[in-house]
């Protein structure tokens, strides 16, 4: 019998959780009933090498290499269409943000990629079914030939400005489009609700074997010490979503409280967004008690050695390294975002704190004095099955299996 075939469209497989939630779904596949095509507009980063020997990686195109460069050198390269979409892009976005501050970069992608990507070249081989893992969905849709287009939302897009006009037809030549979580599938039906119909839930899928076996390749005493500290985490991009500019006031109220704590952060970004926290940090005299460990590869040895992983995001689609965290057995607390009850049962698996800073630093202390919710949550989490492997069926299930 023959195959069925995937074709699946992502960015690049840096270090993030869309990438991680993407090789998660490819581990699941079963590839003795499905052939998949993978094609990722960037050959690079960390996580290539994660990418199961059954997927057939498809040719990068030359025209990638603009969207890594700046515009400057993208006019240099001859790039004068593609560099001109990108300025045009930036300057019509510098405008809508003075109107709308929470402009997201989601909106500039779709500007930008819409123009350009439909000059790359059509793939004229037929699949069953068509994947687009990364906003905007251009690509899939314009390039590949498919029974059925499937574009994912990792995000609570209700928190950022999208240009409806622009986005919404996009989104409506779509088959389905799969959230991550009901409440992110909720917050896009409450600023575009003619797209109800085609939402569907389809939760990052995970390989707890593969994430404890990486936990254990490093040893991390070095940079994390056992020093008598309450060691905290939190892992993520240095953007507005994951609030780490807000960390460095939590932590010294949570000093002043009484906790001796270090607030240890993994996550890359904008030099702009990191020098933000690094201002503050020096602002609140937190210097010895919140540390940048900066880019890791493999963050889960800091996990397994963290004491309590901690999200504190204003917003999130649904974070995969807050169930990564609870694979590893770890006491988490997110923050009160609007779709923090998809992510944990509060006081079982996890507890969600308030959002402002003084609420959040005075339940965080009362959570790391309280040793026995510690454990409580630490046994909970053993319980459960964090995998999600029941998840590829609804991607078989598009296809008609």
């Amino acid at each position: 019998m023959d195959k069925k075939k995937i074709f699946i469209y992502s960015y690049n497989l840096g270090i993030g959780g869309i990438e991680r939630s993407l090789i998660g779904l490819l581990e699941a596949i079963d590839y003795s009933k499905y052939s998949v095509d993978l094609y990722l507009l960037k050959h690079e980063g960390e996580l290539m090498e994660l990418i199961p020997k059954q997927v057939n990686l498809l040719p990068e195109d030359k025209k990638s290499e603009v969207f890594g460069i700046s515009i400057a050198d993208a006019y240099k390269r001859g790039y004068i269409y593609e560099a001109s979409v990108r300025l045009y892009a930036k300057i019509k976005g510098a405008l809508l943000k003075k109107k709308h501050p929470d402009l997201g970069v989601d909106y500039l992608g779709n500007l930008y990629h819409r123009l350009i990507l439909e000059r790359f070249p059509k793939n004229e081989k037929k699949y069953d079914l068509a994947l687009s893992f990364y906003f905007p969905h251009y690509y899939t849709l314009r390039n590949i030939n498919a029974k059925c287009y499937v574009g994912w939302i990792h995000t609570d897009y209700s928190k950022l400005y999208l240009r409806k006009k622009e986005t919404l037809p996009m989104f409506m030549k779509l088959d389905k489009i799969a959230a991550i979580s009901k409440e992110a599938g909720e917050a896009l039906i409450s600023v575009m609700p003619e797209l109800k119909e085609k939402i569907i839930v389809i939760e990052n899928i995970f390989s707890p074997e593969s994430i404890r076996m990486q936990a254990d390749k490093k040893d991390v005493f070095e940079e994390m010490p056992d020093d008598g500290s309450v060691k905290i985490l939190s892992i993520g991009r240095f953007c507005k979503a994951k609030n780490f500019d807000n960390i460095p006031e939590i932590c010294r109220r949570i000093l002043d409280l009484g906790c001796n704590i270090k607030w240890y952060i993994i996550g890359y970004g904008a030099d702009e967004d990191i020098n933000i926290v690094k201002a503050k940090i020096d602002e609140y005299n937190v210097r010895n008690n919140v540390i940048l460990l900066g880019k890791k590869l493999n963050p889960y040895p800091y996990i397994k050695a963290c004491n309590i992983y901690i999200q504190p995001s204003r917003y999130e689609g649904k974070s995969v390294t807050v169930r990564e965290a609870q694979v590893l057995c770890k006491p988490v607390i997110i923050t009160n975002y609007s779709t923090a009850k998809s992510q944990l049962e509060d006081g079982i698996d996890g507890v969600i704190v308030p959002m402002d800073n003084e609420g959040c630093a005075d339940k965080l202390a009362e959570i790391i004095k309280d040793r026995m919710l510690q454990n409580k949550l630490i046994n909970n989490c053993q319980l459960r099955d964090y995998s999600n492997s029941k998840e590829i069926e609804k991607i078989y299930h598009l296809i008609g299996d």
